[in-house]
């Protein structure tokens, strides 16, 4: 058996699967949104290379935005729960099979990598009182990348579970002490030290038992990674067979305790149990912050008003998401839902997470209320009305969709 020839045989069939969605994405308007993104961004990345506030702490910056492009690392492994009986036997020769997925892993995330450091670079050597050279920076940045791949290859295949999720924690810790040892030590003295911290992490790695071939998380996570590709493409059109990763989050578990149980609010609370324990709020979450934190940065300009309506946009495409949740559950069907419960709880949860999120994410404009009255309110009211168009839009589609059934 060819298991390289296996692994691109897969490849081609997950890629060929979602050729056809392409032209959906680009009738939805996708590409002019991305050119107009790029051209705001472009241009206020100008103006702020050209007029640079003083003290700009450039090197926290550098560290916040180069560590999770440098660390995070994944593999597409597309391998199948069936492998686990018929690729069993081949497991002294998976080398062969996983090989291209390292290499073709590592080198997207080196192009990913290579952008941030490119973008950043501008205003690093503007700002920074000592900057280091670019091309040691890359092959610095680079060795953390290929580290922190393989330390997640060897997570991966550790007996206890427990034991990954520590090393998960130590692979950041790890990634992070040396990107900042570069950023704030003398070259020598960074190198040094990382070469140093780099050995200790790669003996520790070795210290936990494996499986030879972890077939069960391999398969897990091109699961989850097949599911995060197709719920982009929900986006934009109804993809079947889409399924969503449930997370624990016990500190939400009493989320939507407070609702009626009765018939008309069944179906908002599954979808507020669903919201809290799925991707969408982890990726609703994460992009909440970092605009929490540009918005703080922007407060005084009206560049933190583009920032916050950017992402208040952003975060609303992610919550219509909401609207094809469960959209192919057997239950939904048998269970006696009141009629347009569903599509209507749908969107009065969506409207109301994105005005809260409005009000979250606004919260750094109201220490500028005293100074700047009318920018500030007419900052909330952008976001409110985003919110609302949002909610018109979701109840228009809501409507012809109940049309084409009819």
């Amino acid at each position: 058996m060819d298991l390289k020839e296996l692994r691109r045989q897969r490849r081609s069939r997950f890629t060929g699967s979602l050729i056809p969605y392409m032209g959906y994405i680009i009738q939805s308007g996708v590409a002019m949104v991305f050119l107009l993104v790029l051209i705001i961004f472009s241009a206020w990345y100008t103006s702020l290379l050209r007029d640079i506030p003083a003290g700009i702490p450039i090197r926290w910056i550098m560290l916040v935005l180069l560590v999770p492009s440098a660390v995070h690392s994944s593999f597409r492994t597309y391998l199948q729960t069936p492998d686990t009986i018929f690729l069993l036997p081949q497991g002294h020769r998976m080398k062969e099979y996983f090989a291209p997925s390292w290499v073709s892993g590592n080198v997207w995330k080196i192009l990913r990598l290579a952008f941030v450091l490119i973008t950043l670079w501008p205003l690093y050597i503007r700002t920074d009182e000592s900057p280091k050279g670019l091309l040691a920076t890359l092959l610095v940045l680079i060795l953390v990348k290929l580290l922190a791949s393989y330390g997640l290859w060897r997570e991966t295949a550790m007996l206890s579970r427990p034991a990954a999720m520590g090393y998960n924690l130590l692979r950041w810790a790890v990634g992070a002490l040396m990107i900042a040892a570069w950023l704030w030590q003398p070259s020598v003295r960074a190198l040094i030290f990382a070469v140093i911290l780099a050995a200790a992490y790669a003996a520790a790695l070795a210290v936990p038992g494996r499986h030879a071939v972890p077939w069960e998380r391999l398969i897990t996570m091109e699961k989850n990674q097949g599911t995060r590709a197709l719920m982009v493409l929900g986006w934009f059109v109804d993809v079947p067979g889409r399924e969503q990763r449930v997370y624990a989050r016990r500190y939400l578990s009493k989320w939507g305790g407070g609702i009626a149980w009765r018939r008309n609010t069944a179906y908002r609370f599954l979808l507020t149990k669903s919201f809290a324990r799925g991707d969408i709020f982890g990726i609703v979450s994460r992009m909440a912050v970092l605009a929490l934190f540009l918005v703080w940065w922007n407060q005084d300009s009206y560049t933190g008003s583009g920032i916050y309506v950017f992402f208040l946009f952003l975060m609303g495409v992610q919550l219509t998401a909401l609207r094809k949740l469960h959209s192919e559950s057997f239950w939904l069907t048998v269970y006696p839902l009141p009629e347009g419960s569903k599509g209507k709880g749908t969107i009065q949860f969506i409207y109301r997470a994105h005005l809260a999120l409005a009000l979250l994410t606004g919260l750094p404009f109201l220490l500028q209320l005293g100074e700047r009255p009318l920018p500030v309110l007419g900052t909330f009211a952008c976001g409110a009305l985003l919110a609302y168009l949002f909610r018109a839009y979701s109840t228009r589609k809501e409507a012809r969709m109940d049309e084409d059934d009819l």
